[in-house]
């Protein structure tokens, strides 16, 4: 790494990567006879993919989207129904500039989670901030606050990306503080953010996940009032993954 006076000067500016590879710029520079605005000018868009390749990296880790298998693998053809055209869309991510919703309502096991995933990264690549968070990991975060003033501040931390991802809606019920929770970051996100969420049940089952909870119907109305809601059904591919897997382990036995 460059430690002359001018690197450090570049790198008092912020112009990090530049600083940090000034030798081999004024090389390359050199090398190609580059005029001083041209150099000016493969300065700046160096350092510009720097800070733009910075900026995606810190998005995605802020997202915790984690590790996903991209939509290009997803199965079309298995689903015995899925509105694909829906789906494209909403990785287009059509439904932001509405401030809309997605709801991905299907069993286990067949890639609403993935898609939720792809999605929300398809909102980082475009820029946006995006927070992916399951349903127990957000109430867990928000019941567990200790002060109005901490409660607060959680509520502001999930209102305020882009973009918010819910996974696994349904697979626990919730009494009605917890409830009052999620409807609170619904409530003020919506019509305002877009949220992405995943469920295994079909909203007229809803109130089985809050059974006590009076913002149960509130709560639903606000979710799917600006919502495109995609509805999946078919065998779980994990099932299939499963029987196939068994059927390979059998056959080797055998052999």
């Amino acid at each position: 790494m460059t430690t002359s006076p001018l690197a450090d000067h570049l790198a008092a500016l912020g112009l990090r990567h530049t600083a940090g590879h000034l030798d081999d710029l004024v090389a390359i520079a050199t090398k190609k006879r580059l005029s001083p605005l041209e150099l000016i000018e493969s300065l700046v868009a160096r350092e510009s993919q720097h800070r733009a390749k910075q900026s995606l990296e810190r998005r995605l880790a802020r997202s915790r989207i984690g590790r996903f298998k991209p939509a290009a693998d997803y199965e079309w053809n298995w689903p015995k129904r899925i509105d694909r055209d829906l789906v494209e869309a909403a990785l287009r991510l059509e439904f932001l500039d509405g401030a809309r919703n997605i709801v991905l309502v299907a069993p286990q096991g067949l890639g609403k989670t993935m898609l939720a995933r792809n999605i929300a990264y398809q909102a980082v690549l475009a820029g946006h901030s995006v927070l992916f968070v399951t349903a127990a990991q957000l109430l867990l975060d928000l019941a567990g606050q200790e002060s109005a003033r901490a409660l607060e501040r959680r509520f502001r931390h999930y209102c305020r990306p882009t973009l918010l991802c819910l996974d696994e809606i349904g697979y626990l019920s919730y009494d009605a503080r917890n409830a009052d929770l999620l409807f609170q970051i619904i409530s003020r996100r919506y019509e305002h953010k877009s949220i992405v969420m995943t469920t295994n049940l079909a909203f007229s089952d809803w109130p089985t996940i809050f059974p006590n909870a009076t913002c149960a119907t509130a709560l639903i109305d606000r979710t799917v009032h600006h919502a495109d809601v995609i509805a999946i059904e078919g065998d779980s591919y994990r099932r299939r993954e499963a029987e196939a897997d068994k059927k390979t382990r059998r056959g080797k036995r055998s052999a």
